[in-house]
């Protein structure tokens, strides 16, 4: 008898998971749940959870962990719209993690509630052998009906991303010790990119009533991109050279092999990634302006339900590695 085939990550969650969701949880395809709060607002719900020698390296700072866990939590109230009001905390730890690791750790996440305006609600905490397991569910508010879901692109919307692409990705493969020609410099700010996500929380905020559809761009900017076109009963194509990077990754880019690849592909950018009707353009400008943070326009929504990749010329680029998946 033939082996059943493997379920992927997804697959997973509609098959056992989703028929079990409240109408808060969309249908568990989106980045939160939603419930209804005072003061006609809901809260926006997330959590992720990261893991020693999976997330993170086993020598990572603690404080740097910290605002990780924190910061890819933070992301996606971002790309709702939402802003942040509390989180609670599970650490799930080894005997070696003693408590000179959790005043660094909780030094770090001190930092960051004071940078982002939240604070600790409560948690858990649990012991094990290894390795270390740390989970956090952020709480964010947002206007009732105004959080911007996956699910809102129309066609002939325009695809846009904030900040630079495949700076995590890259910064990852340095650590790894695949990068050998790149300089101190430019290792210093990718690695930096991959430890310390910037979420766009006051952006997302600004782009309420602006995007069609968003979301944060932590598992690669083509599988994020695929997410919103499944949501939304879509395609979408977008311009190669119209994706932005940094000065560090143009540099590499010209030296790698399968470099385009690793930066459509890769994750941990945890930049957002949105659709917005024509028209909305002097909108977006603003949003900008008052968020401090760059966006570009890379494509375009369009019937259909792939997303396509194409260079300069118009020609299609196939983008092997798609997004990350944890299965």
């Amino acid at each position: 008898m033939a082996a059943a085939p493997h379920l992927g990550e997804f697959e997973r969650i509609a098959r056992f998971f989703a028929p079990l969701a409240a109408p808060g949880g969309l249908g568990l395809v989106d980045d939160v749940a939603l419930i209804d709060g005072p003061d006609n607002e809901q809260y926006a719900l997330t959590t992720d959870t990261i893991i020693e020698g999976v997330d993170y390296f086993p020598d990572d700072p603690p404080a740097l962990v910290a605002k990780k866990l924190l910061r890819v939590n933070l992301s996606d109230l971002a790309a709702k719209g939402a802003r942040p009001f509390g989180y609670l905390l599970t650490t799930v730890l080894p005997p070696e993690r003693d408590e000179a690791w959790l005043e660094a750790f909780t030094a770090g996440l001190a930092a960051d509630q004071a940078e982002y305006g939240i604070a600790l609600l409560g948690g858990d905490s649990s012991a094990t052998p290894g390795p270390t397991t740390l989970s956090a569910l952020a709480i964010g508010r947002v206007a009732k009906g105004k959080a911007v879901l996956r699910s809102g692109a129309k066609a002939g919307d325009f695809v846009y991303v904030s900040g630079t692409i495949g700076d995590a990705a890259l910064g990852l493969a340095a650590l790894k010790g695949e990068l050998q020609e790149i300089g101190a410099a430019e290792r210093a700010f990718l690695v930096d990119r991959y430890h310390l996500p910037r979420p766009r929380v006051v952006l997302g905020q600004k782009l309420v009533g602006v995007a069609s559809a968003m979301i944060d761009v932590s598992d690669g900017l083509v599988g994020d991109l695929k997410h919103i076109c499944a949501a939304s009963g879509l395609g979408a194509s977008i311009g190669a050279d119209n994706v932005p990077l940094s000065e560090a990754s143009s540099k590499i880019l010209k030296k790698l092999d399968n470099g385009l690849k690793r930066i459509l592909g890769g994750g941990d950018d945890y930049e957002l990634l949105f659709t917005s009707p024509p028209g909305m353009a002097p909108k977006i400008a603003m949003a900008v302006e008052e968020a401090g943070v760059t966006v570009t326009c890379i494509g375009a929504m369009e019937s259909g339900e792939e997303v396509k990749v194409k260079d300069a010329e118009g020609k299609p680029i196939r983008i092997d590695v798609a997004g990350y998946s944890h299965f």
